[in-house]
């Protein structure tokens, strides 16, 4: 096989043609790499305030204090709230889940629990005056 001027000059347009092409994709991968490191900032450089911001902490049930009532839960994971919730009478507790967890009205609390929603009105918000006096130091009974 015989090899033609013409065949080699095609070739060798060919070759310029692939390292003109690998040159300039080059040149956009370092150009984009230079874009991205005026946005990127070292873990080294940020100062420590910032470093905070940037952890999670994980949450475990058993890490919180389950207060259940007809079906539905409340999780606290403060000790001293948990506390205070649990030294509420049982029918509190209950409105107060009802209320937290289930977002539900008065009315709807009444029907589930068999109270007037007057009733369970004057239940919660006993119970939340009672709490916040616990809470706030105050001594409520």
């Amino acid at each position: 096989m015989k090899v033609t001027p013409d065949d080699y000059g095609r070739r060798c347009q060919f070759d310029h043609f692939c390292k003109l092409v690998l040159y300039h994709e080059a040149v956009d991968y370092f150009r984009e790499r230079k874009r991205q490191r005026g946005w990127e900032t070292s873990f080294e450089t940020l100062p420590l305030s910032e470093l905070d911001t940037l952890c999670t902490i994980d949450q475990y049930p058993s890490d919180s204090f389950i207060f259940p009532a007809y079906g539905c839960e409340l999780q606290i994971s403060d000790g001293l709230v948990a506390a205070a919730f649990a030294s509420l009478p049982q029918p509190g507790q209950s409105i107060l889940i009802l209320h937290c967890v289930l977002e539900l009205t008065d009315g709807e609390i009444g029907a589930v629990v068999g109270m007037s929603r007057s009733a369970v009105q004057r239940h919660r918000t006993k119970t939340l005056e009672t709490m916040r006096t616990r809470l706030t130091g105050g001594i409520a009974e």
